[in-house]
């Protein structure tokens, strides 16, 4: 018995789990007579510092929404208390005395269908609560779901949220879709988990075999291959746990609600079975059911189309290829496939995916619509294409295909989503928001369309409503990179500097390369006189990407501003070696040559990204600049004219004021006002 108290009244009385990031402890409260509790105890990836903070966040907002978990479902295992020691955090939780799945699916002993329909609907019931409140369980297998011994109920235990988002863990990856083992959680990657739950248990199958059953897939459509001879299942329960199963995360069900719909539609109907049966006795003595059995075999004689055993061998490697990221490999076997039958309109589908994935568009389309040739229902089809249009930069043709894909299924919350993104890229943000909203409507917990919503909206000044689509990708998901990013953008619009430098920060702890917030940061640390903390954020973009222009233009521009006109330079030209027509670079260096008085080389710089583009304002000014330190006083307003112009044009009103004002000097033979500096330019942030 360890005798450290943990939190000061958490005796433990057995490890249950010794791991290297995660360990469990069953515990006694030694204030609450010996009661029992589960005890977590969660170690950091790092102790850095800022990573400490976002974390303890983290931990603080999940632990409050388990605690309403808790009170709401009593089929989820309870989070009584959490607290952290020496800066690693324990959750203690409800001690459930029980038996878990692991004891009941046993290898070669098969559950009974009423029992796996029981499993499945008692399960789902507690993942619609689960889900509702915008968590994940992660990590749904047999060990973790316990028949709790006072009520025989299956309860839910060790949900993955704190494992991941703390310490970055994965327990256990038998069960897990490939999605969720790719870093894309989706809410059904837990359904994918309770149909495999269902399968072992119809099976007889232990948690070691799960991986060799993953492997067993139809060549054709990737679907489980988990039926045998041995097995005789209800071919709608089959139908049901197949979709769970589904490898494609968009063709599997997207709810658990919808999961429990058609088991009770599974569940009336065999009770309707039992009440015909008397009529059905009648039916096979007079003859009729074999007729009709005869008939509908007949009619599904007709419809089928044999499939050779090399064409499924072939379509099962090019799908395998495809899968482990072998697309040129995946595009030879379905060329193959398409050889041996021309019309199969499903190996056109995958040839089309795997040329996406390769960057040929073009060919992509062709096989979209190919395939939409021979399967003008396809819905997925018209998807795809719409994505292969959007890629060639043909907005209008994608949006065409989105609605189409829309039309035959209006439920595909994606088809929306990739239609807004068609529509924001036409400017038509209007619309894109409405069909933003559309998917959310659809999928309550699509982030990616809250965040995409939440950029239109900055774009079109409603900050407000900005930041309420990046908070709700937050809450969805406090893990997010993007969306802190995003939001910190709408910050620094605000002027709210400190806010945004902290979404920038909390962005960083979640992804140490974002490059591009440590880019924003430095930015916002060199307005605020923080030459220190600037310096170090461009200089960890080039540790992270020595080829990255935008981090020596910014910190040239951050080094002129506090007077180190020879860094900045040094910066420029670093900046150019790596493009030779970047604009920025040219004039900002124009302007540091400026600074040391070397007055040809920077008028050699204006003029050089003048050349480059003749639509470039800032260049035209600053030339204007040093023309007026030249005396040149007639090129010297044309360049003012010129840029005024440009500033015009461009919605730049404060700089076209600029321009007016130095042409005012100049024609009323005015001495230039002292204040007069040549402009910087930075590359545009997204």
């Amino acid at each position: 018995m360890n005798s450290h108290l943990l939190d000061g009244h958490y005796q433990i009385l057995k490890v249950l789990n010794d791991g290297e990031k995660e360990k469990t402890y069953l515990v006694e409260d030694v204030n609450l007579n010996g009661q029992e509790f589960i005890v977590k105890h969660l170690s950091l990836p790092n102790s850095n510092p800022q990573a400490l903070t976002i974390l303890r966040r983290l931990f603080a907002s999940k632990a409050e929404t388990l605690e309403k978990l808790g009170q709401e479902d009593d089929k989820i295992q309870k989070l009584i208390a959490s607290f952290e020691e020496n800066e690693e955090f324990y959750l203690v939780q409800e001690f459930i005395p029980g038996n878990p799945l692991t004891e009941e699916i046993i290898q070669g002993q098969l559950l009974k269908e009423d029992q796996v329909i029981s499993l499945l609907s008692e399960t789902l019931e507690t993942l619609v609560v689960l889900h509702s409140y915008g968590i994940i369980h992660r990590n749904i297998t047999p060990a973790n779901i316990i028949r709790r011994e006072s009520d025989k109920k299956l309860v839910l235990i060790n949900l993955g949220t704190f494992n991941e988002a703390i310490a970055n863990t994965v327990d256990n990856s038998e069960y897990m879709p490939i999605e969720q083992i790719n870093g894309n959680l989706k809410y059904n990657s837990d359904i994918y988990a309770l149909g495999l739950v269902a399968i072992a248990a119809l099976k007889g199958l232990p948690t070691k075999e799960i991986s060799n059953l993953r492997s067993q897939k139809n060549k054709l459509t990737g679907e489980i291959l988990w039926r045998d001879k041995n097995i005789k299942v209800n071919r709608k329960l089959a139908k049901i746990i197949n979709k769970m199963v589904r490898f494609d995360y968009r063709k599997r069900y997207q709810y658990a609600t919808e999961v429990l719909e058609d088991l009770k539609k599974l569940i009336n109907v065999d009770d309707d079975r039992q009440k015909q049966h008397q009529k059905k006795l009648l039916l096979v003595i007079g003859g009729i059911a074999g007729c009709v059995a005869l008939g509908i075999a007949a009619w599904q004689f007709k419809l089928l189309k044999p499939v050779s055993d090399a064409q499924q061998t072939l379509y099962q490697e090019g799908v395998n290829k495809y899968e482990s990221g072998n697309y040129e490999g995946a595009v030879a076997d379905f060329n193959q496939v398409i050889e041996l039958d021309p019309q199969n309109a499903l190996a056109y589908n995958r040839r089309g995916d795997a040329y996406y994935r390769l960057g040929d568009y073009e060919q992509a389309q062709t096989d979209s619509s190919q395939a939409i040739l021979l399967n003008p229902q396809d819905a997925n089809a018209y998807f795809d294409r719409g994505f292969a249009f959007s890629a060639l930069g043909k907005y209008k043709e994608a949006i065409a295909d989105y609605t189409q894909a829309i039309k035959l299924n209006s439920k595909d919350a994606y088809a929306y989503y990739g239609r807004g993104l068609a529509r924001a890229q036409l400017k038509d943000n209007k619309d894109a928001i409405e069909d933003f909203s559309k998917a959310i409507a659809l999928k309550p917990q699509y982030t990616e369309a809250y965040l995409q919503r939440g950029i239109l909206h900055r774009r079109l000044k409603q900050r407000i409503e900005a930041i309420q689509d990046f908070d709700k990708v937050i809450k969805i998901n406090p893990s997010d990179a993007k969306a802190f990013y995003q939001r910190a953008l709408t910050q620094s619009l605000n002027k709210q500097k400190d806010e945004a430098i902290k979404d920038y920060t909390d962005a960083l702890n979640i992804n140490p390369k974002y490059i591009e917030a440590y880019l924003n940061r430095g930015d916002i640390y060199s307005d605020l006189g923080n030459q220190v903390e600037a310096t170090e954020d461009y200089n960890t973009i080039l540790q992270i990407d020595p080829k990255f222009i935008a981090a020596y233009i910014h910190r040239g521009i951050h080094r002129f501003s506090f007077g180190d006109y020879k860094g900045a330079i040094q910066d420029y030209t670093e900046a150019l070696k790596l493009d030779t027509n970047n604009i920025a670079a040219y004039n900002n260096r124009g302007n540091a040559y400026l600074e040391l008085g070397n007055k040809k080389a920077a008028n050699q710089d204006y003029s050089r990204a003048i050349a480059i583009n003749p639509n470039n304002a800032l260049a035209y000014y600053n030339r204007g600049v040093i023309r007026t330190k030249q005396k040149n006083k007639s090129g010297a307003i044309a360049d003012f004219k010129k840029a005024a112009k440009l500033f015009r044009q461009q919605g730049e009103q404060d700089s076209y004021q600029d321009a007016r004002q130095e042409i005012a000097i100049l024609q009323n033979n005015s001495a230039p006002a002292p204040t007069t500096r040549p402009k910087s330019g930075k590359i545009e942030k997204n």
